[in-house]
């Protein structure tokens, strides 16, 4: 709302982990060289900890950058998986081939050190990443010691980086794990950012957007240090409201009073929840329609005076409940049942109780289960189902159909209703469901070198995004000019930059020709 205003290219403190946002100071220096060391190391395991927000994915994302040709990655976001699960997901995200069906974690195992072995007599290094690896079981993490034994005389054949929350530290302290803390080659715990750096920081980003203006003078420096911590996240969320505000209140800059109101509504304030900016937003739009009935004057050849009929602004968001509850006329038990009659509804299809993922693959559609974030779920655009928490705690399903920039819609049981997006995050676990429509691909993953019609059918995706055509008079090639235009397509999306076609990357692309596809956020040709 805010970015012509101010004269910016692109919002400058948005919570996504872009690498061109990643403001370098000391600390971000040091973790980085500790990863680009583990990566480049013998083998074994690289820990990166921090508080929520601190900036370890971003880091992460910006190694991913600089990680050389010889390696394959895999970047795993949701490692709250049983063994199984994981040791599936890990041959996913490889394209180890493993027998269809298997549930073993020996013939899982047994794939895995195959595939590690032909990899270094290839000459390739081999990269797990787990986000939010704090998530991870005794036992998972008890298997990703036993997947690093596989060695030769000089090197471990796995490299595997965990990122996550400081409780990450204290799981590795146990003596349960102590085999496995012992492989840590290289670790380090990101702080918050100092008094300085978090004006360098504020710069930077505004640099990056594309203004050089004193949008947040340097005297409120130490009231947003104090206010945020240091933490990049709570940074970001403070001065993308006070921004906000300041274009409300007309403002040539965000002053004392806009800050410390734009921290009210982040920490949630009650006592002056009747001023927030919303309000003022919205009564700003009044005043406005107010302004222009009278400055309006009929046409002097009219005998009667024009009239002017007060608007009728659209639903604000105090009319959308505070928080998403389970209606009270519904079993709690058929929440999960419910919703997914609904999402399979929304493909024009019926859902029978039982696993949906395999209804789904008898309709020709692939089932994605992961932990993410709304701004995900606007990329994918797919409806989805969410499970959410009420104010007594008890977990419920319910289904995403539509989603703007102010409110979210769903089908709760029988019911469609809709909640303020800030809301719902605080009930929202991160963890969906969606559906989305299997391209002509046969493989996991499309990978630099490969050829033949998974490669085609990537070269066309990528050439509809690009608006232009395909040479079809070339043989399909995954070449380094296709790999450069898959990064710059995952960068776009949010994913990480690996320029390797996986299940996430494969996910996005097929949604340009769907059309047919339910829509989570209409108007988004293409997606």
């Amino acid at each position: 709302m805010y970015q012509s205003y101010f004269g910016l290219a692109e919002a400058p403190f948005s919570i996504a982990p872009d690498p061109r946002y990643l403001y370098m100071s000391e600390r971000h220096q040091e973790a980085l060289a500790h990863l680009l060391y583990g990566v480049n190391g013998s083998g074994g395991f690289v820990l990166l900890t921090g508080e929520v927000g601190a900036g370890k994915t971003t880091v992460c994302r910006c190694l991913l950058e600089q990680i050389p040709e010889s390696c394959d990655v895999a970047y795993i976001f949701n490692p709250r998986q049983t063994v199984e699960e994981l040791l599936l997901t890990i041959c996913i995200e490889f394209g180890i081939a493993y027998p269809p069906g298997n549930t073993s974690v020996k013939v899982f195992v047994d794939c895995i050190n195959t595939y590690l072995l032909d990899a270094h007599a290839r000459g390739r290094h081999t990269v797990l990443v787990i986000d939010e690896a704090q998530n991870l079981s005794a036992d998972v993490l008890e298997q990703m010691r036993l997947l690093t034994n596989l060695e030769t005389s000089q090197r471990k054949l796995l490299q595997i980086i965990l990122l996550g929350q400081s409780e990450l530290a204290e799981m590795l302290a146990r003596p349960e794990l102590r085999q496995l803390a012992q492989r840590v080659i290289a670790r380090y715990h990101l702080g918050p950012l100092s008094k300085q750096e978090v004006a360098a920081y504020v710069r930077h980003r505004l640099g990056v957007a594309g203004t050089q203006r004193t949008l947040f003078p340097d005297s409120l420096m130490s009231s947003l240090y104090k206010l945020s911590g240091g933490t990049p996240r709570v940074i970001n969320v403070l001065c993308d409201r006070a921004l906000l505000g300041a274009y409300v209140q007309a403002k040539e800059r965000v002053d004392q009073a806009t800050l410390k109101q734009a921290a009210r509504e982040v920490f949630h304030h009650p006592q002056k929840r009747s001023r927030n900016i919303m309000f003022v937003l919205l009564a700003g739009l009044l005043a406005s329609t107010a302004l222009a009935a009278l400055l309006y004057k009929p046409d002097v050849q009219s005998p009667v005076p024009a009239k002017v009929e007060p608007a009728k602004p659209a639903a604000p968001v105090a009319e959308t409940p505070a928080i998403l509850e389970w209606p009270a006329a519904e079993p709690l038990q058929r929440s999960k049942e419910m919703a997914y009659t609904a999402l399979f509804r929304a493909w024009g299809a019926d859902y029978q109780e039982g696993d949906e993922c395999l209804q789904a693959e008898a309709l020709g559609l692939k089932c994605l289960s992961a932990r993410g974030g709304l701004d995900e779920l606007r990329q994918m655009n797919r409806p989805a189902v969410l499970q959410l928490s009420d104010k007594q705690g008890r977990k419920f399903h319910a289904t995403l159909t539509l989603l703007d920039d102010r409110v979210a819609v769903f089908n709760v049981g029988n019911e469609t209703r809709a909640v303020a997006i800030g809301a719902l995050a605080e009930q929202w676990s991160g963890q969906y469901t969606l559906l989305w429509r299997k391209p002509p691909v046969e493989q996991q993953q499309i990978r630099p070198g490969d050829r033949g019609p998974d490669v085609e059918w990537l070269r066309n995706q990528l050439a509809q995004i690009n608006g232009t055509v395909a040479d079809a008079t070339q043989e399909p090639v995954f070449d380094e000019a296709m790999v450069r235009q898959v990064r710059q397509f995952q960068l776009a999306h949010d994913l990480p930059p690996i320029g390797i076609a996986g299940p996430q990357t494969i996910l996005r692309l097929s949604g340009v020709a769907d059309m047919s596809a339910p829509k989570l956020v209409t108007g988004q040709r293409g997606k």
